[in-house]
């Protein structure tokens, strides 16, 4: 969960501690009631509204084959597993998405609250199973029977609770809804700021100052379709100099944005080979989603196998706890992987009031509207309730007001009716790529990039989630809508979004960048395109291969060469020149280290680390001046959302003296003081540049929400229990390893769909939620070493036996 309730869980750790700390008594009561929490692995159960029995068997690292007579059947059983593994994993996303956290946790999280029940998403997610066909409703409310059963048959209730001291409410239909959006609040944090920082910036330094610093093609894109253009010009002194006297200017270097050039957008990789480029002729793919890590992990591995109209039904991949379908994987037929799709689903409208500033001018209509007032009461655990009042317009929620005082109001995808459904479901079925692009367009999830492959050898690129079809508007700054000329009309039909399927080159990538050019990417938007280095490094490493097998594209999903950093290296080397070295050892160890090292983000390299802080030194030095002014308007303005990287080359090789601050008298004096804060760095930090490997500074913080909340002097033997070892990893971002301590791939597939036995799967942390569990941390260890472990279930260890 974010950062921001961990102190509202601290009742719970203390809780922890002091049953540590009152000795065998006490420790021992609350052990034995933990232990009555850990799931059923063998036996019978009775399950209420089963048509047949079903079977769960579980492998040995508790990944479970559920075999039943229907797919409604199946949910159930799923949902019984979800629950007693996941269920607080399960209660969090709900209660993120709706704004209901301070009921469990406390005051401490009045503030994710009050963000999300704005948005009215417990009402939508109503709405969408209501508008379910017949056969998805039955699929999730059989889901929903399960979760409730599984949940009720524990003979404790989880762990979490037992600290928290609250009791666990049950599922309800809509819940699997709310999972949906709690997606959403993670892949689209916040779309509100980016497009307001887009606003600020063109406002305060130009529009030249936007087209260059934020360009919506760039000259090293990695497109599908190959487009690219060049940057555009360098701002004149006109628009910006900060040799100007009275120039805005940092109160200290790299003081306005802390930790903006450390970027956790939201991401994933996946890419795909056609049949002809592989060593079994059939398309192959790879995926694997960047998201924050935590214990328990995002996803829940499983195999279902269910009868449909006399044909046997088996799929393998994973699950996301609190929905009863399979996110990526493989059908058989059809295997699927998805990216985050970083298109513009948000626009921001500068509302006109009237005489009363709760009295706006609508499209169409002469009379002037009411803004409506929404109320909603949050409930908080410990204290009292806690009322909101959400100011709505025809367009959505306003979400704060302009620099002339005018009310915003914020247009999202995610407050539309059919921004979420259960279509998802037919990926399970689909027989080619052609079915699976028909069920990515109709399906309601937040936008996804996704990627198909079907056994006949085909590959295929669309898009999942709604559009929205802008008409007079491109949906980046902050405008008003008032004369009806600027709107949306409803949503891209499907055949408006864009497809690419078979390309003549037989591959294809996404890593969060832009896909497309031409119209399809107007129709897309920005929504903050990540830099595209990391799908450049994954497109050519595709061309090179043929004939290439699982474990190939297993050892790109891994490729951590730092290709990115290959100019920064050589500048910095450069700027390392002789007479810079010359009587300042520091220097000359620096470049020493530079020279022998770098091309690789492993652990053991000392010459990665330099390279990597240096640039980034380097960025916030010359970015921190530029948009000083920025931050001046807007405190929460930060640069390193911007895709920066072009721009900022091209200043370093340009080097226009008014965009130099004047804490510098040229552009060398910059490079070699960022040079030597680097150094400073690790010297403050008690860190030789020997010792400075860039696997002590990424190490592995993976751990259960609790975990965070333990007092300080609690011993490590009481809190390891909660988190993962701290291994030293390899990779980072710009390439295909994303790697960062708590951040980073959430899970590597690799399948061939009907060739599932030979496909590989692995996940940081393990099945189970329970630290007791054997699955606590099962598999584990083969994520952090990347090992080509199997995607299908091994040999079976455990079997439980659901009756009606």
């Amino acid at each position: 969960m974010a950062s921001r309730i961990v102190k509202s869980l601290k009742i719970g750790g203390w809780m922890l501690a002091v049953a540590g700390g009152l000795g065998a008594v006490a420790g021992g009561w609350f052990y034995l009631r933990m232990q009555a929490s850990l799931p059923q692995l063998d036996g019978p159960a009775t399950v209420a509204g089963l048509t047949a029995g079903v079977t769960i068997d579980r492998d040995s690292l508790g990944v479970p084959t559920i075999t039943g007579a229907n797919r409604a059947d199946v949910a159930r059983a799923l949902g019984w597993v979800h629950a007693q593994e996941r269920f607080f994993q399960m209660d969090m996303m709900r209660r993120k998405a709706a704004g209901e956290l301070a009921e469990v946790v406390g005051a401490a999280a009045l503030g994710l609250d009050k963000a999300a029940r704005m948005h009215g998403f417990r009402a939508l997610a109503r709405g969408a199973v209501a508008r379910a066909t017949a056969e998805e409703r039955a699929v999730v409310e059989a889901y929903t029977a399960g979760v409730n059963a599984g949940l009720a048959v524990l003979s404790e209730k989880p762990f979490e609770y037992l600290a928290l001291r609250v009791s666990p409410q049950p599922w309800r239909a809509e819940d699997c809804g709310l999972v949906s959006y709690a997606i959403t609040l993670d892949m689209q944090p916040d779309p509100v700021g980016y497009e307001q920082m887009l606003g600020t910036l063109r406002e305060t330094l130009g529009a030249e100052a936007l087209a260059f610093f934020v360009p919506l093609i760039g000259p090293r894109d990695a497109a599908l379709d190959g487009s690219t253009a060049p940057l555009a010009k360098i701002p004149p002194a006109q628009a910006i100099n900060l040799r100007r006297a009275g120039a805005a200017t940092p109160a200290k270097v790299s003081g306005l944005a802390p930790g903006a050039g450390e970027r956790e957008l939201p991401g994933s990789n996946a890419f795909a080979l056609a049949g002809a480029h592989t060593a079994s002729g059939v398309a192959m793919l790879a995926n694997d989603m960047h998201l924050r890590l935590g214990l328990p992990n995002t996803w829940y591995r499983a195999a279902l196998v269910w009868t449909d109209e006399g044909t046997q039904r088996r799929v393998v991949g994973a699950t996301l706890p609190g929905t009863p379908s399979l996110i990526v994987g493989s059908n058989g037929r059809v295997a699927w992987g998805v990216t985050a799709a970083q298109i513009d689903t948000c626009d921001l409208v500068v509302v006109q009031t009237g005489i009363s500033p709760e009295l706006y001018r609508v499209p169409g209509r002469e009379a002037l509207a009411q803004i409506e007032v929404r109320p909603e009461t949050i409930l908080v655990k410990g204290g009292e309730p806690v009322v909101m009042e959400y100011r709505w317009t025809v367009w959505g929620p306003i979400v704060g007001a302009d620099e002339k005082d005018r009310p915003i109001a914020q247009r999202w995808i995610a407050h539309e009716p059919e921004a979420i459904n259960f279509g998802f479901f037919g990926f399970e079925t689909a027989p080619n790529t052609a079915a699976a692009v028909a069920v990515a367009q109709r399906s309601g999830v937040t936008p996804l990039n996704v990627l198909i492959v079907d056994s006949a050898g085909e590959i295929a690129w669309t898009l999942a989630g709604r559009v929205p079809k802008r008409v007079g508007v491109d949906g980046r700054f902050p405008v008003m809508w008032t004369f009806g000329d600027r709107r949306w009309d409803g949503m891209l039909q499907p055949d408006e979004v864009p497809v690419v399927r078979a390309p003549a080159g037989g591959r294809l990538w996404s890593a969060n960048h832009r896909m497309l050019g031409g119209t399809a990417a107007a129709r897309l938007g920005d929504g903050g395109h990540d830099f595209p280095m990391r799908a450049a490094q994954i497109r050519d490493a595709l061309a090179g291969l043929e004939r290439a097998e699982p474990k190939d594209l297993l050892a790109l999903q891994l490729d951590d060469r730092a290709l990115a950093l290959g100019r920064w290296r050589e500048l910095l080397l450069r700027v390392l020149s002789p007479e810079v070295v010359a009587g300042k050892p520091d220097r000359a160890e620096l470049r020493a280290r530079v020279e022998s090292g770098a091309a690789r983000a492993s652990t053991d390299d000392v010459g990665y680390r330099l390279v990597r802080g240096w640039r980034d030194a380097v960025a916030k030095r010359v970015l921190d001046p530029i948009f000083a002014s920025c931050v001046a308007v807007d405190r929460k303005f930060n640069w390193g959302r911007l895709p920066y990287e072009e721009p900022l080359w091209a200043l370093l090789e340009q080097k226009p003296l008014h965009l130099l601050s004047p804490r510098e008298s040229s552009w060398e004096e910059l490079l070699v003081a960022a040079a030597d804060e680097v150094v400073a760095g690790l010297e403050q930090s008690g860190t030789s540049l020997a010792q400075a490997t860039w696997g002590r500074k990424n190490v592995a913080r993976i751990e259960h929400p609790l975990a965070q909340t333990l007092p300080a002097w609690v011993p490590n033997s009481l809190t390891s229990w909660l988190r993962m070892t701290a291994d030293e990893l390899p990779g980072d971002r710009d390439m295909p390893r994303f790697q960062r301590p708590n951040y980073g791939a959430s899970e590597r597939l690799v399948v061939s769909p009907g060739r599932e036995v030979e496909g590989i799967f692995h996940m940081p942390g393990g099945q189970s939620g329970h630290p007791l569990s054997p699955f606590f941390r099962a598999g584990h260890a083969a994520w952090v070493r990347g090992d080509a472990t199997p995607l299908l279930p091994g040999k079976t260890e455990h079997t439980v036996t659901l009756r009606p």
